[in-house]
């Protein structure tokens, strides 16, 4: 894979990012759906987190908004391909299995730390305005989860090109990104509690980021909630409670 993405020309790189992004994301929502409206119910496992109805239009709006991402992402491909053709990055040659692993572990945290730094800034009054498409969902579906204004997606698309110029990574490290940060998307953007036994909401990323959707500030961090911790922006579990109990009582 590693000759093959640096043979390719610009034309086949954005082409290769377009495929590789909106393949991920109908595949990884459509197991979402499977999963937590289908397969988890029957057999009583989890329950949904908010009851409340979609708004109107929500889904053709996500859908159209995760077009624009997609061709965001897929055609930004073209920058971190960039950085190996100028010779500012490198790719590693035959890396161990323990590498690749360790690269994947780092690159984990800092899509962590990227993710609230550039959220966090997303809810200043300066670029509110270009969070606010993704928060008309209220009430979240897999389809969510790219349901970005272009500014926004720019912002989050962004996330290895500094990781690329400070380390030699691996190929697989590198396509990990997309990979795990959809999937702690989709889990995130799911509406379902997958444990709700546990009043806890520690690795529960579905909850947290249920309750960032249902009150707008607080949980910032994506799937793992250290940088709410040490930033003290941590919601309570039940910070929702209210506004659904409203609903439920109109």
């Amino acid at each position: 894979m590693r000759d093959f993405i640096l043979n390719c020309n610009i034309f086949e790189i954005a082409g290769v990012g377009l495929a590789f992004f909106g393949g991920i994301y109908l595949l990884f929502g459509a197991l979402s759906l499977m999963l937590t409206q289908q397969l988890l119910p029957r057999l009583h496992i989890g329950i949904k987190l908010d009851p409340r109805p979609l708004g109107e239009g929500q889904l053709r709006r996500e859908l159209l908004l995760s077009a624009s991402s997609i061709g965001i992402f897929g055609v930004g491909m073209i920058f971190p391909w960039g950085l190996l053709q100028l010779g500012w990055a490198e790719l590693a040659i035959n890396p161990s299995g323990l590498q690749i692993g360790l690269e994947i572990f780092v690159l984990i945290i800092w899509n962590e730390i990227h993710f609230y730094i550039n959220h966090w800034l997303l809810h200043t009054r300066w670029l509110r305005q270009f969070h606010l498409p993704h928060h008309r969902s209220v009430v979240t579906t897999p389809w969510s989860t790219y349901a970005f204004h272009p500014v926004e997606a720019m912002m989050l698309g962004n996330v290895i090109l500094l990781p690329m110029m400070l380390h030699d990574f691996s190929v697989y490290a590198l396509f990990s990104v997309p990979l795990f940060s959809l999937l702690f998307n989709s889990i995130g953007h799911s509406n379902f509690d997958f444990n709700p036994r546990s009043p806890r909401v520690i690795f529960n990323g579905a909850r947290r980021h249920h309750l960032h959707h249902a009150c707008f500030n607080g949980n910032y961090g994506f799937m793992f909630p250290f940088m709410d911790w040490i930033f003290k922006t941590a919601l309570p579990a039940d910070a929702a409670d209210k506004q659904i109990n409203r609903w439920r009582v109109r």
